[in-house]
């Protein structure tokens, strides 16, 4: 396929290097990153997006998204694909897919989970908003640079599924944090809590896959020193996204508030910009009251 590829960081570069390795032909636009191996170089945006059967774009926010689309649907042949993989608001999302569709353009939201690391490997998960006929075209350039792609529905399906994971992710990682600050101030062993929570009813990824005390359970960033594999300031945008989202949709998240609120004093006010969003343990264990 012929593939232009828009935002080429630190997701999209091995994104498109994979598509290109895999033998399609790959162009790539960014204001300021390098061009991955075997992705020619475009000089503009509307350049890598003329003739091409996909567009994939990779960004940071949706004010970006809307600009760029702006720009690329009027350079796009008709029955071309635009794929965001981008994480952004609904609200864009869905914008830019309709002005996609208006133009004769098939239309995706696909946001990822799987970080730099899956990227690099090949192994992302996408969630995917959209229609049938676009997913079918893109789905063979999901396979490769991911390990699944689950068509969620129509657009912005994929977005509400990524934020409303991560909400989850967000206020879970919290409470797996408190859980374990308080167990310490109660003299209960961190090994013996994990031991009997990662078995019990208050198991969960944050406990037993991504552990947030260093030394319990499989290896996390809690065992290098809170490195981000997922940083507080990317958990704070989701949260964030969540709850623009919640209020546009009328919806009750009273935790997924208080959990970007804790974020953003993490982040914004703390030491927590450029630590793993776990790094909250050490924030609870260290806190005093007042």
């Amino acid at each position: 396929m012929r593939i232009g590829f828009i935002g080429l960081g630190n997701m999209g570069g091995p994104m498109a290097a994979n598509l290109a390795k895999a033998g399609h032909e790959v162009r790539g636009f960014d204001l300021a990153a390098p061009m991955p191996e075997g992705v020619t170089r475009a000089a503009t945006a509307t350049e890598a997006a003329s003739g091409a059967d996909v567009v994939l774009t990779m960004l940071p926010n949706g004010a970006i998204l809307r600009a760029v689309a702006a720009e690329v649907i009027p350079a796009m042949e008709p029955g071309a694909v635009l794929c965001d993989c981008s994480t952004v608001d609904v609200d864009s999302a869905r914008a830019v897919a309709a002005q996609a569709e208006a133009a004769g353009l098939g239309a995706l939201d696909a946001p990822v989970s799987g970080g730099v690391g899956g990227a690099a490997a090949g192994t992302l998960t996408f969630m995917v908003g959209g229609s049938d006929a676009a997913f079918a075209t893109v789905k063979p350039l999901f396979d490769i640079m991911g390990q699944k792609a689950v068509h969620c529905g129509t657009s912005g399906a994929g977005q509400a599924a990524k934020i409303c994971n991560n909400m989850i992710l967000g206020v879970t990682m919290i409470a797996t944090c408190e859980a374990f600050a308080l167990a310490d101030k109660l003299g209960l062993d961190r090994q013996k809590m994990f031991d009997v929570v990662s078995t019990s009813s208050g198991y969960s990824w944050t406990m037993n896959a991504y552990c947030p005390a260093p030394g319990v359970g499989p290896k996390s960033p809690a065992d290098n020193d809170y490195k981000p594999g997922f940083a507080s300031e990317l958990m704070l945008k989701d949260l964030r996204l969540s709850q623009q989202a919640a209020e546009s949709a009328d919806a009750d998240t009273p935790m997924g508030q208080l959990a970007a609120d804790l974020y953003r004093r993490f982040v914004e006010e703390e030491d927590g910009k450029g630590r793993d969003f776990s790094a909250m343990l050490p924030r609870f264990s260290a806190r005093h009251r007042g």
